[in-house]
């Protein structure tokens, strides 16, 4: 009896067998079984005889191979019940031979929803097998191509789809998209620099801190970001998809916008666990991260995120073996200038000694601030802006538009976005006339920017240089990226 484990987001498959001996009746399970597959027992013992089967009165041995893999889940029961039907001769083997059994048993063999299932049958996909599975998730697993994916509701009906032959394959789900709920920027009042700043890290895939005082509008504008940004791709719609099922999660379409709380743990933020299972850096894959209040996240929590804004996964390590999960998040974070909130806003006092401000804005570790590529600042706004009649502003939708067009340059020019360009790549699309390179030489010398600080000035003014429909950098788009580099922008 063929079935799958779950190692991250992969499926190795499982071979189920059954071995009946004599002696005083009894149940075991071999093969690395986790307290959840140990319990199968009962709930296999129960299905079967509600379901009008007869249950051995032996000695069942049941083997999970290969041993060195862990099994953990409901998942098992299904095999677990036809391997032993098969080795007390109620059920032909031949009936079974060549295809793939998932879903947890209940006590009147009912089949239930397990979790992880996606995965398993993209690897039964890629091996040319059908699989039988609760037929409550059949169709939301159909939907991968080429699938031939059976549902069934309990252990009798799997049984008699097997002795007739007639597996039918499940209709794929059909989700209709979501409605947008993203912020419009139109909802912003004033800010034009945070606007710009919001822009270009949407045309560009780049990461954003914006620092203000309270209720400048922080939240609000990361808000707006997922409405800039065009529609997922196929490939990272799955692999969201894919993380959600891994989680029990339901699908979602449209850009993920993930907010967790300053006091989220390692495991919470990039995920982890004895069994580890992703966080909240792969659930926003594809999407946008949001971090507010960046400088009350415990600083080690945070440095976890250095290696996934680099290289867009995070791998997590333990005794029995690695798991691998995507994290190709944009990163949008916010936080107050000083403890008080007030540091440099005109007509109100800061409460902050220096050394407190620079005290707190160093809970954010230099290397992590130099892997974002803009550093913006929000204004206190005047009551009488805020209380003036709303007037015709550059939209959401607008910015979208400049923001699609300037990807798809991008796209049709180097086939990434350019947060994404490095190496030869980035000083190809990114060349600089001599007089202008020797220019950009001595600032990024006098601001002592980084080699990671000048690649990033280098793509994020080849980003403006996409929304400005130019081919070439010049020296005022270079100079706005130079702006954008500063550690805290006021």
């Amino acid at each position: 009896m063929l079935s799958r484990a779950v190692a991250g987001l992969d499926a190795p498959l499982v071979s189920v067998e059954a071995h009946l001996s004599n002696g005083l009746p009894g149940f075991s399970v071999v093969g690395l079984p986790e307290s959840s597959v140990r319990e199968s027992r009962e709930r296999v013992r129960s299905a079967l005889l509600c379901s009008h089967f007869k249950w051995p009165d032996r000695r069942i041995t049941v083997s999970l191979a290969p041993a060195e893999i862990p099994k953990r889940g409901g998942r098992f029961d299904l095999p677990i019940a036809l391997a032993i039907l098969t080795a007390s001769g109620q059920l032909d083997p031949r009936h079974t031979a060549d295809r793939e059994f998932l879903g947890e048993l209940g006590l009147d063999g009912a089949l239930r929803s397990c979790r992880g299932l996606l995965t398993a049958v993209l690897a039964a996909t890629a091996a040319h097998r059908p699989l039988v599975l609760p037929a409550i998730q059949a169709p939301a697993m159909a939907i991968v191509p080429g699938s031939k994916v059976t549902g069934a509701g309990d252990l009798l009906e799997t049984c008699g789809l097997l002795k007739t032959g007639d597996l039918p394959p499940a209709a794929p789900l059909v989700r209709s998209p979501e409605p947008r709920q993203s912020a419009d920027l139109r909802d912003v009042v004033g800010q034009s620099l945070a606007k710009r700043g919001l822009e270009i890290a949407a045309a560009g895939g780049h990461h954003i801190l914006m620092t203000g005082p309270p209720g400048a509008g922080k939240t609000l504008l990361a808000s707006c970001l997922p409405g800039l940004l065009p529609e997922p791709t196929p490939d990272i719609g799955l692999e969201l998809t894919l993380i959600r099922d891994l989680l029990g999660l339901e699908g979602m379409t449209g850009r993920p916008f993930r907010s967790p709380h300053h006091s989220t743990t390692a495991a919470g933020l990039i995920g982890g666990g004895t069994t580890p299972l992703p966080g909240e850096a792969s659930l926003a894959h594809g999407g946008v991260l949001f971090l507010d209040e960046l400088a009350e996240y415990s600083a080690p929590v945070l440095d976890l995120l250095r290696q996934p804004l680099e290289s867009g996964q995070i791998c997590i390590s333990r005794a029995r073996g690695s798991c691998r999960f995507p994290a190709a998040f944009q990163l949008v974070a916010a936080m107050n200038p000083c403890p008080c909130g007030y540091a440099g806003v005109d007509g109100i006092d800061c409460r902050c000694s220096s050394t407190t401000i620079r005290r707190y804005q160093g809970r954010v570790s230099g290397p992590l601030m130099d892997r974002i590529d803009l550093h913006v600042g929000l204004e206190q706004q005047k009551a009488a802006s805020l209380l003036a009649p709303a007037r015709p502003e550059s939209d959401s939708r607008e910015a979208g538009n400049r923001v699609r067009a300037a990807q798809q340059r991008q796209l049709t020019r180097q086939g990434t976005l350019n947060a994404q360009l490095a190496g030869k790549a980035l000083l190809d699309h990114c060349e600089l006339d001599r007089t202008l390179l020797k220019w950009f030489e001595g600032a990024s010398d006098r601001l002592g920017l980084s080699g990671r600080g000048i690649h990033k000035t280098l793509r994020v003014a080849r980003t403006l240089a996409d929304l400005s429909g130019e081919a070439g950098i010049s020296q005022p788009l270079l100079l706005e990226a130079l702006g954008y580099r500063s550690r805290l922008a006021q």
